[in-house]
């Protein structure tokens, strides 16, 4: 309850409060500037191109360069992409925008990272990036699972340029080197 104390305190705030601002004037309103609709872009996250890549994949004839030993070194490059450009990147002349460590995963799990990573990558206009997937000495008679794994899923993404395995200093043939195309 407010008694007759509060009452005159409130009052003489009040008063106090016309006293100081007697005399100020309103501000002119700001004249608005219209909002600019910028156009929403589309944002297809490999879908369409990895159902029909997996379609393709299902229908050609095994790809004997897939058939890959543990000491295997990866390399490949998209048409048009200059030879240069590959030996540079096998040389460690392009700065690593980040790495992906595979290591401890299975087949779906690293599957499932590696498509995460290459949108994050993509998000992120990065241009060279790393993959450690191991070189598979512990997966027996099935080989090198993820190394096949990243060796398949690299070359059917069109805005991977090129990849190689990295040189010994940066992982050698457990480490791939992957080269993106930054869109403009």
């Amino acid at each position: 309850m407010s008694g007759p104390k509060d009452e005159q305190r409130e009052k003489a705030e009040r008063e106090l409060f016309r006293e100081a601002m007697r005399g100020v004037r309103a501000l002119a309103a700001p004249a608005t500037v219209p909002a600019v609709r910028r156009p929403v872009r589309a944002r297809a996250r490999f879908a369409r191109a990895e159902r029909s890549a997996v379609l393709a994949a299902s229908l050609a004839a095994p790809d004997v360069s897939l058939d890959l030993l543990p000491g295997d070194a990866l390399q490949f490059r998209q048409p048009g992409v200059p030879e240069r450009v590959l030996r540079g990147l096998r040389r460690g002349s392009y700065r690593l925008d980040g790495e992906l460590d595979l290591h401890g995963l299975n087949l779906e799990q690293g599957r499932e990272q590696l498509r995460g990573f290459l949108q994050s990558a993509l998000a992120q206009r990065w241009r060279c990036v790393r993959i450690v997937h191991g070189k598979g000495l512990r997966s027996g008679t099935r080989g090198p699972v993820l190394k096949h794994a990243v060796n398949a899923l690299l070359r059917r993404t069109d805005r991977v340029l090129a990849f190689t395995s990295a040189g010994l200093h940066a992982g050698g043939s457990g480490a791939t080197l992957v080269l993106l195309k930054v869109s403009a």
